[in-house]
């Protein structure tokens, strides 16, 4: 299958802003053929699609409103008949509350799966697909532990061994369609920015911890993205930290 990126229709959810709004960026500087912006936030969804005009050219980036949560059927049917075939799916969609256990398992991990296997059927060459690649956003700490956000770690723990399993070389090989993991180090978003934990007594020790990281810039992520659909094998994680390349991560 082609590892490009160039005359391709894409899909990154989450993508009005931060890590998303970089790799809709890159795919564009790159030649992808159109980004589909899937955001539940209209304001920042206008504000991308004039951004990306201006720098990339009229109707290479749309807006779409989409809830990840409730409205994957329904945006599934635009995208297929608006756009015929959608080539490369970004499953970026998050949220870091850790007040909330069931919307942070249900938008990290449950609306991610849901998404890839509505895609990976389509996408599938043994069932008349033209192949394709999906990419789940996990997380560095979906690889590491600590004591501040279980319920945050314990989604991006699943993603992991989800597009994992997904991508096993034997679906690979079957379908035809790549399932990627990238796990971004600390980077700085609203996301981050806005961390919601579970328990307030312990907010100074974690942005203490926090501070001793190394970050990174979103379009750090956008960069790395392009350079892992270039050159990973499906079922494989890559780690975006510190502003260095995308490395493979072991195991």
């Amino acid at each position: 299958m082609e590892r490009i990126v160039e005359n391709k229709n894409i899909v990154v959810t989450g993508g009005a802003s931060g890590i998303g709004l970089s790799m809709v960026d890159n795919f564009l500087t790159h030649g992808a053929k159109i980004v589909i912006i899937a955001d539940k936030n209209e304001d920042f969804g206008a504000e991308a699609v004039e951004s990306m005009t201006s720098k990339h050219g009229s109707e290479k980036a749309v807006f779409l409103k989409c809830d990840v949560t409730t409205d994957l059927d329904e945006t599934f049917e635009t995208l297929i008949s608006t756009y015929r075939s959608i080539d490369i799916l970004v499953n970026n969609a998050g949220i870091a509350n850790e007040k909330s256990i069931k919307s942070i398992i249900t938008i990290n991990l449950m609306a991610l799966m849901e998404w890839s296997v509505k895609f990976w059927d389509y996408m599938r060459q043994d069932r008349g697909g033209r192949g394709g690649t999906i990419i789940n956003m996990a997380s560095v700490y979906g690889l590491r532990t600590g004591p501040f956000a279980p319920f945050y770690h314990a989604t991006k723990f699943g993603v992991i061994g989800f597009s994992k399993s997904l991508g096993h070389e034997y679906n690979f090989g079957k379908t035809g369609v790549r399932v990627l993991t990238l796990c971004p180090g600390y980077t700085f978003t609203k996301l981050t920015a806005n961390i919601v934990l579970r328990d307030s007594e312990t907010a100074q020790d974690y942005v203490r911890e926090i501070k001793s990281n190394e970050w990174q810039e979103p379009d750090a992520v956008g960069k790395g993205v392009i350079e892992v659909v270039k050159k990973a094998e499906s079922g494989t994680v890559w780690i975006i930290e510190g502003g260095w390349p995308p490395v493979m991560a072991e195991g």
